[in-house]
């Protein structure tokens, strides 16, 4: 019998200490469990969006933007009488979140779908999520996306002189920095990606719950420990602290006058709340026409990370105010 409780014991021993080693020498583990739980969230609440889809909303299912890369594949919505009454319609180009490491561009379908019923060609794609690929890949990809439509707008009643980048948690901080590559060259060479507009074309951003600055995280606690997690995944280190290279992800550290007009808004329970605000703050500091939905401290029920996508009074108040930005951008 002692030699059985031993056996188990060492058993169970070796088994902690393969699994402290595992999430120790690689975000992977972290990672799968995030993944599992962020995913099966992201298909509940698109899930519970559809009752509020009007009908008749069209959808191109699977473009594929880069034919190099297997990931990169789109969907693009619009209502029919939008094209009927305009012919080409302003594009919204949304990228989805999931903290960079989970997600894909069915599980913004519903409000993308919203949003298109609003007048708009809406397109969400997919991109490279980590730690599969690390900083700055989704940002490459997005522009890549970005010269697909731009070259080949009439398959997809595009205005290719009227771009708008969109995004929620991480979607949004890879817009935002997609949106410096085109309107800063000197932050486009400096993180060497290649433009996928001219600074012409991109009229405005709407962004939601984003991180832009990553020189100040919190990173005690839980949410603490899951930034840590998705930090690591990203830049494929888990100290960045000297890693000049992935500091430039700190988009509003190299802000200028040129980037385009923007919508920012997070919950007031949204421990990222402060990075929208730091952005709203350094937006308006270079004269960039910010607008932010914010909400009061003690506002209840409390607003959490991506509250925008439950239609309840906040949350249409989110929707009604993007709508009412973007129509102010739109020709």
């Amino acid at each position: 019998m002692k030699k059985i409780v031993k056996a188990v014991f060492l058993s169970l021993l070796a088994l902690g200490a393969i699994a402290f080693l595992s999430f120790n020498l690689s975000p992977y583990p972290s990672v799968w469990i995030i993944r599992y739980a962020f995913n099966k969230e992201a298909v509940r609440v698109n899930k519970e969006l559809e009752k509020h889809v009007p009908g008749n909303i069209e959808t191109i299912s699977n473009i594929h933007y880069d034919h190099k890369d297997p990931v990169a594949f789109m969907d693009a919505y619009f209502h029919p009488d939008s094209v009927k009454a305009k012919g080409k319609l302003p594009v919204i180009i949304w990228t989805h979140g999931g903290g960079l490491i989970s997600g894909d561009k069915s599980q913004v379908s519903n409000y993308c779908k919203l949003l298109a019923a609003a007048g708009y060609l809406v397109i969400a794609i997919d991109y490279t999520i980590a730690p599969e690929a690390k900083y700055p890949t989704p940002i490459q990809q997005l522009n890549t996306a970005l010269a697909y439509i731009s070259s080949n707008p009439d398959a997809l009643h595009a205005d290719s002189t009227f771009f708008v980048l969109a995004g929620d948690s991480g979607g949004s901080m890879i817009s935002a920095a997609a949106a410096n590559v085109i309107t800063s060259p000197s932050y486009a060479e400096m993180t060497k990606i290649k433009a996928g507009l001219n600074p012409q074309q991109l009229k405005g951003l709407l962004l939601y719950c984003g991180i832009y600055e990553i020189d100040n995280l919190r990173t005690e606690g839980a949410f603490g420990s899951f930034l840590k997690s998705v930090m690591w995944a990203y830049f494929d280190s888990k100290d960045i602290s000297n890693n000049a290279y992935a500091k430039t992800a700190s988009v509003t550290n190299f802000l200028t006058s040129a980037f385009p007009p923007t919508f920012i808004s997070a919950g007031n329970n949204d421990p990222l709340l402060p990075q929208s605000k730091i952005l709203a703050e350094k937006l308006s500091a270079v004269d960039v026409t910010t607008e932010t939905l914010f909400f009061p401290e003690n506002h209840e029920p409390p607003l959490a990370h991506e509250y925008q996508f439950k239609l309840d009074d906040s949350g249409k108040l989110a929707l009604s105010r993007s709508i009412n930005f973007l129509n102010q951008l739109a020709p």
